[in-house]
């Protein structure tokens, strides 16, 4: 593979502008799709098949006038200080603003508050009900501002109109996060190089790989729904592993450069060599992404193969545009020197780099530094105990949305539990007495503790099912309304044997427990599967079976002190006001899986950089100890600058005003920057000095059956070496 590579770096530097041209006509091609066929990234998080998700559907069929099982929505009215939502003139101004809603595109139904009861103790709010005759991912975005416009003449009048619920959920937008982790990548690189040309080349490839995978994926969504979590996963992704592949291969031709090797001949080298480690790490992220599928949860199989999508067309970027690049750069690569570090690049260029004291220091007390690293992540990873999953509300959002508003509106009026009802569906189909089974029902939930008010059931036409309304005590994200589930769900058994009836409870709280619950079942398989086919990919690449052992336990560890960390800041709200953590509670219930499978890819990448290096210092002949020092002397500053602009990348999103893409950003970025400097950096040299030459044993029988795919370059330095080259492609040379 590497001899291919070689000869594809040669021949793009060679044709750069057919190679460019090529990437720029993709862009815009996909870009036109885009434009003429997206739709809004806004599908929900559900999972076919589990209780509440079946009662929704037995709702709609049960419950057609209704609107049952359809999208809602809460419009929240709040009256002005010292007067009251029965004052006459703000009554009047509800009144018309709900006749107005109920004229609104889309919309079945529209409760009136008076008639419900849905003013508070206190009569300082109110609230109506909007039900739609469609999902939430048929709404269009005009029968939204037709329901967002009923508010200016009630606020005209004094009253303060809010709007909450899943129908007019936000879809977050792409702001100066991004901007924020790529102006942090830029000085990172700038630092690395010492020049703001070269610096400049892998963010430049980086974004035009992003604007393709980007434009494909919003090109995607006209056939495939996609939650709004899924763009942003795949610009984070695409954008972080887009600089880092760049980078990887540019510093590799930085050093051929400094030892006198043609530009040509060098930007074909580097492909050849770090491109090899680019292919292997590329692969072993998409596996890990594409292995959601397993999972057979609809929403997060679509956010793995789009965030695999990405990582490929970064690869794609690496191994075609960065050497095109390269040709356009030339003899002058490191043009535009940054003021201030001729100096240093200097110095790095004739003394013993940090990275090379670092690894003497590690080899000289492996045990010491093997230990430090697991006692200390094991004490991050302890809140991980604790862990408690959930799915984002209202509550979650930003404090200056509506969403976020409406939410705590309602539960001042009327208590936290009031933004988690839960639906219970009893189906009488089976009982001789439907009307005393939806009765007897209705008073054993009333029972419970935990539930504070049970509406009276609500039958359909035929007379053959009721719904139930529960207001649990705590809020929708507590772990009493989650006990609460569980408790009217424990009552099937006895009410089925003596009614004949069978209930189910759904609504957004029960399909969000349902979620959480259906998740974390999974997470094993998941693991397993995900573990096993990177952990073959791993032995492929290094021909060793210990190596990819310790890089498994490696990233277990990093692992449990990314899920630490989350549940400290996000659950438990340590450092919240410094990170902007407006709201805690249960982490993201999709989370956990998530990041096994983009941890796991990326951390792999720098397993796949850093001991590739090492490997290609063994297979030269180095004993283990020189091997350790000589790899981490070529790999070590490159991966230090990786991570660091991946972090930045991730971190940026961490000022967004989402929940969960704060949540995601921030465990994705401490998760990478602890695996890179404690685990690939520290236990990692470590564990591969401890183990000697044992790290590379292989069965013979299982080194003859294995292809060879010469990751280390072994193959491309014979082939370089030899006196004639026959195989290069038509119009090669320039």
């Amino acid at each position: 593979m590497a001899v291919f590579l070689h000869r594809l770096g040669r021949w793009a530097f060679s044709r750069r502008w057919t190679v460019l041209v090529s990437w720029v006509l993709a862009l815009v091609l996909l870009g036109g799709l885009a434009g003429a066929f997206a739709r809004d990234a806004d599908a929900q998080l559900t999972i076919p098949g589990v209780e509440s998700v079946n009662a929704l559907e037995t709702l709609q069929e049960r419950f057609p006038g209704g609107a049952a099982g359809g999208a809602t929505a809460r419009v929240v009215f709040a009256a002005p200080e010292g007067s009251a939502v029965t004052d006459p003139e703000l009554t009047a101004a509800i009144q018309q603003a709900l006749a107005e809603a109920a004229d609104a595109e889309q919309v079945a139904a529209v409760s009136d508050p008076f008639r419900t009861q849905a003013v508070s103790p206190d009569a300082s709010i109110a609230y109506s009900t909007v039900s739609y005759g469609v999902q939430v991912d048929e709404i269009t975005d005009d029968a939204r501002a037709e329901l967002l416009a009923v508010a200016d003449a009630a606020e005209d009048a004094g009253l303060r109109v809010e709007f909450g619920g899943e129908a007019t959920q936000a879809i977050p937008a792409q702001g100066a996060a991004e901007a924020i982790g790529v102006l942090v990548a830029l000085v990172v690189l700038a630092i690395t190089f010492g020049s703001l040309l070269a610096a400049g080349l892998p963010l430049l490839t980086a974004l035009i790989g992003v604007g393709v995978g980007m434009a494909g994926v919003l090109a995607l969504s006209a056939v495939v729904d996609l939650t709004s979590t899924t763009p942003t996963l795949g610009l984070m992704i695409g954008l972080a592993v887009g600089i880092d592949y760049a980078l990887f291969i540019s510093i590799r031709h930085k050093e051929q450069l400094a030892a006198g090797v043609d530009p040509r001949e060098s930007a074909g080298r580097a492909v050849g060599t770090a491109g090899s480690a680019v292919v292997f790490a590329g692969l072993t992220v998409m596996i890990a992404l594409a292995g959601l599928t397993v999972v057979g949860i609809p929403f997060l199989t679509t956010m793995g193969l789009v965030a695999a999508g990405m990582v490929g067309v970064a690869v794609l970027v690496a191994l075609t545009l960065v050497p095109a690049f390269l040709g356009f750069a030339g003899n002058r690569f490191d043009r535009w020197k940054v003021p201030g570090l001729r100096r240093r690049q200097a110095a790095l260029a004739a003394k013993e780099s940090a990275g090379t004291r670092w690894a003497r220091l590690v080899t000289r007390r492996p045990l010491v530094v093997l230990l430090t690293g697991i006692i200390g992540l094991g004490v991050v990873a302890l809140p991980a105990l604790d862990l408690r999953l959930g799915v984002p509300t209202d509550g979650d959002l930003g404090a200056e949305t509506t969403q976020r508003q409406a939410y705590d509106l309602l539960a001042e009026g009327f208590g936290p539990g009031f933004n988690g009802p839960l639906t219970v569906l009893v189906d009488a189909t089976g009982s001789d007495d439907p009307q005393a089974a939806f009765a007897a029902t209705a008073a054993a939930i009333g029972e419970l503790d935990g539930a504070v008010a049970v509406t009276p059931a609500i039958p359909n036409e035929s007379g053959d099912t009721a719904i139930i309304s529960v207001i649990p005590e705590d809020g929708p994200s507590a772990a009493g309304t989650e006990d609460l589930v569980t408790d009217i769900r424990d009552l099937r058994p006895g009410l089925t044997e003596d009614t004949g009836s069978e209930l189910a409870v759904t609504g957004n709280t029960a399909v969000g427990i349902d979620i959480s619950e259906k998740l974390a079942a999974a997470l094993p398989v998941f693991l397993l599967v995900v573990v096993g086919l990177a952990f073959l990919l791993l032995m492929l690449a290094f021909r060793s079976i210990l190596v990819p052992i310790k890089a498994t336990l490696g990233f277990l560890l990093s692992l449990a002190a990314t899920f630490g960390a989350l549940v400290a800041v996000f659950q438990w709200g340590w450092l919240a006001g410094f990170l902007g953590v407006e709201q805690t509670g249960p982490v993201l219930s999709f989370l956990p899986i998530l990041l096994i499978g983009l941890l796991f890819g990326l951390a792999m990448d720098y397993e796949v950089f850093l001991v590739s290096r090492m490997r290609e210092e063994h297979v030269h002949g180095a004993e283990p100890k020189d091997a350790v020092i000589g790899g981490f002397r070529h790999g070590a500053r490159v991966v230090t600058a990786a991570a660091l602009i991946m972090g930045s990348v991730f971190g940026g999103f961490i000022l967004g005003h989402d929940a969960t893409i704060k949540s995601i950003g921030f465990a994705l970025a401490f998760g990478v920057l602890v695996d890179a400097f404690v685990v690939r950096m520290a236990i990692v040299p470590a564990v591969m000095t401890l183990l000697g030459k044992a790290a590379w044993w292989l069965p013979r029988w299982l080194d003859r059956a294995m292809p060879d795919v010469d990751i280390e370059g072994a193959a491309l330095q014979r082939h370089i070496a030899a006196p004639e080259r026959t195989a290069e492609p038509v119009g090669a040379r320039s």
